[in-house]
């Protein structure tokens, strides 16, 4: 209308349509910062359910270590969890709102493309046909072409876009692996077999980004012609009816205007398909992880399937082997017909070549290896703690990170206290508390450990298992940490792995896991002499009392 106004020089009009204007601009505002509210409000919601649903789910019956060990299309669920549901859950809030718009648009201006545009009436063979509405069908027609034509170009977005997210997350897999273990890389100077390596990786990247670039480049080609013909087709459709002078000037850019935002409603998937794709290939990469952990969810509860059962322990039994085979998920055995009783407060060390499934068998006992068979009973009501090579170090305070599992206000703070000082952890005492010290980094593999033992002293369970659990100390300080745990926790049931022959004198049994076809066996159970104890004590105390040479006032 405005333009009418202007091509007629009528300034009452002009002046009346442009108060007629602010209203609605500022309508228009209010509703578009109410829409994004609405629509942040939303992903906001739904991303903190999803993300605390599939993290739930992942850290259940310790499904996150049982991913390591399964093939399938779940790697890097960490980058699943973060980036792929943020994507997940973003897109289609904003696909939704793009739609409703879009929607509402083609609704309010193809009314008004129909009544501005009209019919087009022409002759055709001495026959005069009349196309109603025919800029309404011309904007359908084009935009169907449009998103046709754009869906066939970029059918392989969303692979391209699903096998970049999986580069992009090994590449920040590799980086934090790499800062995780700085300073064993770095004392064997191995920095630059770890470049190369993050160079192959950041090639793989370059080439997934680089068929995107292909692919955004098809895409670009379709959607940057429809925008610069999109204003083209009205004029040169509504140029026989002005020209015939049943259009006005006004009439002619208001159809132009009208025709554009129809098509662009219509052409909605043409603007959006490459944020469509990457929503497409995140959805699945989720949806991938949430297949896994089904798969493991139903294993759990099939009770058709081949499994290690936990079951409750008769009175006077610590823990049991019945008949336990430890296999791995496809099947291929690892340990078979494990039978073995361990009374309460029993030391019992399990020994082995490398490879015979030590470490798995014990895994199975702590109950972080559900794949095999037979039965493993437990005493009812024992806490059981695993002591593993390289003990985990929480993010947090030391407070912390000597109480993990547990939470720290819920731990006497002299406890702990008393705990490192039994461990000869005396000298970060008084940094207790503190809050942004990177203690993983700080410890050393010998510290690490004896955290573990104090650990041990503060939860008092009533069975460990230690695989290696004083791998990384010296004998002198492995003597302390078992004497201690055997004078303060003489009633804890100790299952423990180790190469050491030293440990021998703090164990009571032993039981040797031999390799044989279809998986490792206890070949035998060996109870420990005394003698053979005292025997090692002897020797140790012969060493240690040894005279010592000395070099430059320093031990040599």
């Amino acid at each position: 209308m405005i333009f009418d106004a202007l091509e007629q020089k009528d300034g009452s009009a002009v002046a009346w349509q442009a108060l007629i204007f602010v209203p609605l601009a500022l309508a228009s505002i209010g509703l578009a910062v109410t829409i994004i509210y609405a629509r942040m409000t939303t992903q906001i919601h739904w991303r903190k359910w999803l993300t605390n649903y599939l993290t739930d789910r992942w850290l259940e019956n310790g499904r996150y270590f049982h991913l390591n060990l399964m093939q399938g299309d779940h790697q890097n669920p960490e980058y699943r969890i973060s980036e792929d549901v943020r994507i997940a859950t973003e897109a289609p809030v904003d696909f939704t709102v793009g739609v409703v718009a879009a929607f509402l648009s083609a609704v309010t201006f193809v009314g008004v493309l129909w009544f501005v545009g009209g019919d087009l009436t022409f002759d055709w063979g001495g026959t005069q046909i009349t196309i109603p509405g025919y800029l309404v069908l011309a904007s359908v027609l084009y935009a169907v072409i449009a998103s046709g034509v754009m869906v066939f170009i970029g059918r392989s977005y969303v692979t391209a876009s699903e096998n970049k997210a999986q580069s992009e997350a090994e590449m920040r897999y590799a980086l934090t692996r790499l800062r995780e273990n700085g300073e064993s890389i770095a004392l064997i100077s191995g920095e630059r077999e770890e470049k190369e390596g993050l160079s192959a990786i950041l090639t793989d990247v370059l080439n997934r980004w680089r068929e995107i670039r292909k692919q955004y480049m098809r895409t670009t080609v379709v959607a940057q012609s429809s925008f610069l013909l999109a204003p083209v087709i009205p004029v040169i459709l509504s140029s026989p009816k002005y020209l015939a002078g049943t259009m006005t000037l006004g009439q002619v850019i208001q159809a132009a205007s009208a025709f554009v935002t129809v098509q662009t409603a219509f052409n909605w998937i043409v603007d959006n398909y490459p944020r469509l794709a990457d929503w497409t290939a995140s959805a699945r990469r989720a949806s991938s992880l949430m297949v896994a952990l089904d798969g493991l969810e139903h294993a759990e509860t099939d009770e058709t399937a081949r499994r290690i059962q936990v079951t409750e322990a008769e009175p006077g039994i610590a823990l049991r082997l019945d008949m336990v085979s430890v296999a791995l998920d496809d099947g291929t055995g690892v340990v078979k017909d494990a039978e073995v009783t361990i009374k309460p407060g029993e030391r019992v060390l399990i020994v082995g070549e490398s490879g015979s499934g030590k470490s798995t068998l014990i895994r199975a006992i702590a109950g972080l290896w559900p794949w095999g068979g037979g039965e493993i009973q437990i005493a009812k009501g024992a806490r059981i703690n695993f002591l593993p090579q390289r003990p985990y170090v929480p993010v947090g305070s030391l407070l912390r990170a000597a109480s993990y599992p547990m939470d720290e206000s819920g731990v006497d703070k002299n406890e702990v206290v008393a705990a490192l000082k039994a461990v000869d952890l005396a000298d970060h005492i008084f940094r207790l508390e503190e809050k942004n010290e990177p203690w993983d980094q700080t410890l050393s593999g010998g510290e690490k450990q004896r955290l573990a033992f104090a650990r041990l002293l503060i939860h008092k369970p009533d069975i460990v298992v230690l695989d290696e659990a004083t791998s990384a100390l010296d004998i002198l300080s492995q003597e302390k940490l078992m004497k201690l745990i055997h004078e303060q926790l003489s009633q804890m049931t100790i299952i423990s792995v180790g190469h050491r022959p030293e440990l021998e004198e703090f164990h009571e049994r032993k039981l040797v896991l031999e390799i044989e076809k279809g998986g490792a066996t206890i070949a035998r159970d060996i109870d420990i002499d005394t003698t053979v104890r005292r025997g090692f004590y002897f020797f140790r105390r012969l060493l240690r009392n040894k005279p010592r040479e000395e070099n430059g006032g320093g031990a040599k």
